[in-house]
């Protein structure tokens, strides 16, 4: 039997949200237990023009992964733009294990993932709008008394940089900022929003079953948020756990009724089990629906179809077990 599954459908939509220009005090909150600096972050100095593989290397090891900045040149190093593009870091990052999340591009979000243990990697811009010097660094810490951020920058371990003259390199680098992380742990500033996107990018690139430590993350931290529970289902199912991912797909139903991805692929999932009744059940309303992209509704018509090749089927014994809970009816 063919597998008809929705994947993730216009989350670069998600990008836009990402980022926004704002003005900053002259001095952010302090840490929550004072002075805040992971002296354990290593520092790997850069070679000319190669902050950007050494800035990814240093992210990467503090996070468990094993690598050297030598092997991150050849990944992500551009010869003709004698640097590295944000891209090509973050597409880095993905093949190593490892999940970038963008964070809120503020001075509070930095603090945040300081507090939580997390550095952070920024690009800068040294020189001016016209003849712009990007430059990443890896923030680890900041210094409130003497108002100075501290960061793992270019030849130098331990960099020190004032507020202001920070924030206007990072501001015309347009705040961007990245946390990376294995997949069982989020950001302490992340955004919804931010965190679905990176999860499906990263998803595409190690599988649903990698994945599933990080939706489950999401799920914990914002259960009521539909996608999580979407992609908490999918990655279970992908995991071979049928009765978590019907739990999953059950709950987000629960939640969003008219979640039509989800009634398609929790009515394959029933399918494959031997529960075509309980499948077409939860598929009608899905069937039904009137006004979908045509992509949704094709994938959902070629269920039903498959379902349809089992008119008189009745469900096997397990399938109380794979499908437990009365679903309220789509609008």
């Amino acid at each position: 039997m063919a597998s008809r599954l929705l994947q993730w459908v216009s989350l670069a939509l998600l990008s836009c949200l990402l980022t926004a220009c704002a003005v900053y005090p002259d001095q952010p909150p302090a840490p929550q237990a004072g002075p805040a600096e992971l002296t354990g972050v290593p520092f790997f100095p850069q070679s000319e023009y190669q902050c950007g593989p050494a800035a990814l290397a240093t992210s990467l090891l503090y996070s468990g992964v094993e690598v050297d900045d030598q092997a991150l040149e050849q990944a992500v190093f551009l010869p003709g733009r004698q640097g590295s593009l944000q891209a090509e870091l973050l597409a880095a990052s993905r093949r190593y294990g490892r999940i970038p999340y963008r964070i809120p591009g503020t001075p509070d979000a930095l603090i945040a993932e300081l507090d939580a243990g997390n550095p952070v990697l920024v690009m800068q811009n040294l020189g001016i709008d016209a003849l712009p010097q990007w430059h990443y660094a890896v923030v680890v810490g900041y210094e409130p008394n003497r108002r100075e951020w501290i960061l793992r920058s270019g030849t130098e371990r331990r960099r020190l940089e004032s507020h202001r003259r920070f924030l206007l390199s990072w501001q015309k680098a347009s705040h961007w900022a990245v946390v990376t992380l294995p997949p069982e742990r989020l950001p302490a500033s992340v955004t919804p929003a931010a965190a679905t996107l990176a999860l499906a990018d990263a998803e595409r690139v190690l599988g649903e079953a990698a994945l599933l430590p990080g939706w489950e993350a999401a799920v914990a931290r914002w259960p009521q948020q539909p996608e999580f529970l979407f992609g908490a289902a999918n990655a279970q199912r992908a995991a071979g756990n049928d009765q978590a991912a019907s739990k999953r797909f059950a709950q987000l139903l629960a939640l969003a009724p008219d979640h039509y991805a989800g009634r398609n692929n929790y009515a394959d999932l029933l399918l494959a089990q031997g529960c075509p009744a309980s499948g077409r059940e939860v598929l009608s309303p899905a069937v039904q629906a009137e006004g979908l992209p045509p992509e949704l509704a094709a994938v959902i018509a070629a269920t039903a179809g498959e379902l349809a090749g089992h008119p008189a089927a009745a469900d096997a014994s397990h399938c109380s077990d794979l499908y437990p809970l009365m679903l309220p009816e789509a609008p």
